[in-house]
């Protein structure tokens, strides 16, 4: 059994004699009636019965027809979800990010993307770098956005953004009268802060040391910057924000203050080192970009 003897069973079929299939097929009748012989002497029987010069199907010959529609369909199916991938990738994209940009911009860029592509569904998952890091070596995630303190050997990345951090102080806190914040300020006051490998927290450090200032009071470390945000709306203490990491939340028991020098909040953008983007993550990318 061959290709070309399927090709021709079916214009049989389909056309009810054998000169009409000849005729449709461009080839002879006899070379018709031959490979239809050949056929039903590979498969082992009938596919058609000769009753006063016509040709009548065999219910085996019915059966296998319908088996090779099945699997024309299939064919069909194929193609179609090629073209697919094709013009608007695999129809899934997976991401992951970490806190800080989690609540405002990457689910503004996935607003974006979904008018852009609303047929494709999207996995977005909120966790701290390392994990968001380890997601993306192995597989699991398409694109990830982390701090830049984690490890980027094995992967494509890029910088994304470096926000100027802000004071993040209670309502009613007596440095909220300040309309500059500096390392002195913060000097024994009760500090919400970021584990001490955070990249941020570091840069904090590095500005009191280098000003010469007492450090504040850490009551708090956390890794998450929605968490960081909740205890400061809550008075447990200040805190350095991200402009990104508060945009999602109500600011009304917090207040804003600019602090000097300037400690940067640094992100990266990451990619699978081991295959190209996708259309789709093309995509998602430039959503990212346009909500920067």
């Amino acid at each position: 059994m061959n290709s070309r003897q399927i090709e021709i069973f079916v214009a049989v079929m389909k056309a009810g004699t054998i000169s009409r299939a000849a005729e449709l097929l461009g080839v002879t009748q006899p070379g018709v009636s031959r490979t239809i012989a050949d056929l039903e002497a590979s498969v082992g029987f009938l596919l058609f019965d000769r009753v006063r010069n016509r040709i009548v199907p065999t219910p085996e010959g019915r059966l296998l027809y319908d088996e090779v529609q099945a699997a024309f369909r299939g064919m069909d199916k194929i193609r179609s979800a090629a073209a697919r991938i094709r013009d608007h990738g695999a129809g899934q994209i997976r991401v992951a990010s970490l806190s800080a940009l989690g609540s405002s911009l990457v689910p503004r860029a996935v607003r974006r993307f979904r008018d852009r592509r609303p047929d494709t569904a999207v996995t977005l998952m909120v966790l701290p770098s390392r994990d968001v890091r380890n997601g993306v070596v192995s597989g699991e995630f398409d694109l990830g956005l982390a701090a830049d303190e984690v490890d980027v050997s094995g992967l494509v990345h890029q910088p994304f953004v470096s926000p100027r951090a802000l004071c993040a102080i209670p309502l009613g806190h007596p440095l909220a009268e300040h309309s500059l914040v500096t390392p002195h300020d913060l000097a024994g006051l009760d500090f919400v802060a970021y584990v001490p490998e955070d990249r941020a927290r570091q840069r904090l450090d590095l500005a009191i040391a280098e000003a010469g200032a007492a450090p504040p009071r850490i009551v708090v470390e956390t890794i998450y910057a929605a968490t960081v945000f909740a205890l400061i709306s809550e008075g447990v203490g200040v805190g350095l924000v991200s402009p990104y990491a508060i945009a999602g939340f109500d600011q009304s028991r917090i207040v804003l203050r600019p602090f000097e020098p300037a400690v940067h909040s640094k992100s990266v953008l990451l990619l699978p080192a081991d295959r190209p983007k996708s259309q789709l993550v093309r995509d998602f990318i430039d959503c990212l970009m346009a909500e920067r």
